[in-house]
């Protein structure tokens, strides 16, 4: 990692003593800012530190004399030193004097991107998200020069106090060949973003500060046409976005849906809820934590439709250690609020999620690495032994036809049954249905009870066009299996667990492979050799509803216990 801050230039502009004691400071090189304000005593910051440079209060003189030393103010009152990237930055008192000055030394890091490279090289719309100093200016340069000068790319920099590319007409070096716009009101900054795409056709616009409701409809636009963004805003995390009005759209933007008694019942929720309005202006997110620790949303979309759900997403975490190589874990948060991490060495090869093991102890602890050819569990025995269902079903046989002599595949109506799942249950168990969203092309119907009872038009439909009705009880995957089995007239296999397993492991969300994970090593670990009950970790209702599925998969009695948030499973030994 390579660091060019040209300090000397900063230290120039400076009162000659005040000049003379940070030259021979110790800490010089970590130097963050200076301040001056009239009628008190100088301040030099460092990363950790705080400290008084004289005793001697600060004159109006002092503060006249630096500033004729640097460029001109513009209208958000920062100025800056030509070719470099220093900012000093003005408060003035009603009158419009310049009483007080905040000096900051502004540094081109090479190589500070290195635990996010892979992310910027996907082409998806970046946001940085992070408090004051932490790194987001210094990230956003060097991602410009990456993408410009590594990967090729026409990157336009729109610089609103020159702070990016430095002061003059003369872009910094540190940007490469990425070409950079400057802004002359900050009020104008979703002008000039506008702009640079109608005009310089870009592949990548970068942009410093979006903090305006225009800014962030302009920053949707150039999305919306193609254009690659990476971008800072205010705020420390995603929720800070959700919550703020003038920023939300960044994310999707939030609006207030009221569901129907059908839907709030299917979903086990209130009939006024909170959904994402439209989809993400940025693909990823990046909280900077600290200067070598990120938190990265690889999906915004996700993250934000599982905050606005009650649940808690799991965002990776990367650090860099003192060798420069970045681990990357993924972050695990328990509804009650507490965190837990599971570790993942990467070399900056593009992550991908591994099954996720622990003990059902009350905390999430990694069990201990698997030992070289291990005794197969019972969970694996019944899938070495199984067939699928598929093979029942295979088109090059004679048999052609379903079970009152239609033609296969079979064209099912689904009614009130989650699609998504049925989708999935028909990819895994290769059954020859096709789902029809026309009742007229339809050879049978499959509907949840509750449904159907409430729905005498359809049953008058499915009379008259002599359309069997399978009902089933609840939108679950040992359910619609099973209705699907009628459907087909098959007989319930004696290894059906396998493929419901099968299922159940085949697709879902991070939380709910996890959990599902969890259940899975708490039974076959503890409650099934031990003999000794369990209790999991808490979960939201619907994940809750998928482990009492998979605890009867094992012929066991589960139960849930405990208040909201904290509500969570116990599993019981036979």
């Amino acid at each position: 990692m390579r660091i060019t801050d040209d300090l000397q230039k900063l230290l120039d502009i400076l009162p000659i003593e005040l000049r003379q004691i940070l030259e021979k400071h110790s800490q010089r090189d970590t130097l963050v800012e200076v301040v001056l304000d009239l009628g008190r005593r100088p301040e030099a910051r460092f990363p950790n530190l705080t400290e008084y440079l004289s005793e001697t209060p600060v004159t109006q003189a002092q503060i006249d004399d630096c500033i004729s030393r640097v460029g001109m103010f513009g209208g958000d009152n920062r100025a800056g030193i030509e070719q470099t990237l220093h900012r000093i930055s003005a408060i003035r008192n009603r009158s419009g004097k310049v009483i007080g000055l905040t000096c900051r030394i502004g540094r081109a890091v090479f190589g500070t991107i290195g635990m996010i490279r892979d992310l910027v090289e996907t082409g998806q719309s970046i946001l940085m998200l992070g408090r004051p100093g932490v790194g987001k200016t210094t990230a956003l340069r060097e991602i410009a020069r990456v993408l410009a000068d590594d990967l090729n790319k026409r990157v336009v920099i729109i610089d609103t106090s020159n702070e990016i590319a430095g002061d003059g007409d003369i872009p910094h070096p540190a940007i490469g060949k990425a070409r950079r716009m400057q802004v002359a009101h900050p009020e104008q900054q979703h002008q000039v973003m506008i702009e640079a795409v109608e005009n310089h056709m870009p592949e990548v616009i970068v942009i410093d500060e979006i903090g305006t409701e225009l800014e962030a409809l302009a920053a949707r636009t150039i999305a919306e046409r193609g254009v690659q963004l990476v971008g800072t805003a205010h705020g420390n995390q995603i929720e800070n976005l959700i919550k703020n009005p003038t920023l939300c759209d960044l994310v999707g933007g939030i609006q207030v849906v009221t569901l129907g008694d059908d839907e709030a019942r299917r979903r086990r929720s209130q009939k006024t809820v909170l959904e994402r309005k439209a989809p993400p202006t940025f693909e990823i997110a990046i909280e900077m934590l600290e200067r070598q620790k990120w938190v990265v949303h690889e999906s915004v979309a996700d993250t934000v439709d599982n905050l606005l759900r009650g649940r808690v997403p799991s965002p990776q975490v990367r650090t860099v250690d003192e060798n420069a190589k970045v681990k990357i874990v993924r972050q695990l948060t328990a509804l009650n609020g507490s965190k837990h991490q599971q570790p993942k060495e990467s070399e900056m090869v593009s992550p991908g999620r591994q099954a996720n093991g622990w003990r059902s102890s009350g905390r999430m602890q990694p069990l201990p690495p698997l030992q070289p050819e291990p005794e197969k569990s019972e969970f694996d025995r019944l899938l070495d032994q199984s067939l699928s269902y598929g093979d029942a079903f295979n088109f090059d046989d004679t048999k052609q036809s379903g079970p009152n002599g239609e033609d296969l595949p079979l064209h099912v109506y689904p009614y009130g049954v989650s699609r998504h799942q049925l989708e999935q249950i028909l990819e895994v168990l290769n059954l020859p249905v096709v789902l029809t969203k026309n009742l007229d092309s339809s050879d049978a119907i499959l509907a949840l009870r509750s449904h159907v009872k409430n729905h005498a038009k359809l049953r008058h439909m499915a009379k008259v066009r002599h359309l069997p009705i399978q009902m089933i009880k609840s939108s679950t995957i040992p359910q619609i299996t099973r209705g699907l089995r009628r459907i087909l007239h098959m007989d319930e296999p004696a290894f059906a667990d396998k493929t419901e397993l099968q299922l159940f492991l085949h697709s879902g969300s991070d939380d709910e492979m996890d959990a599902l994970e969890e259940t899975r090593l708490a039974v076959e670990q503890i409650v099934i050799p031990k003999g000794q009950p369990v209790e999991l970790l808490p979960r939201s209702s619907q994940v809750r509803k998928m482990q009492h599925e998979l605890v009867e998969h094992y012929r066991l009695k589960s139960h849930s216990f405990g208040e909201e948030p904290n509500r969570r499973l116990r599993i019981y030994p036979a």
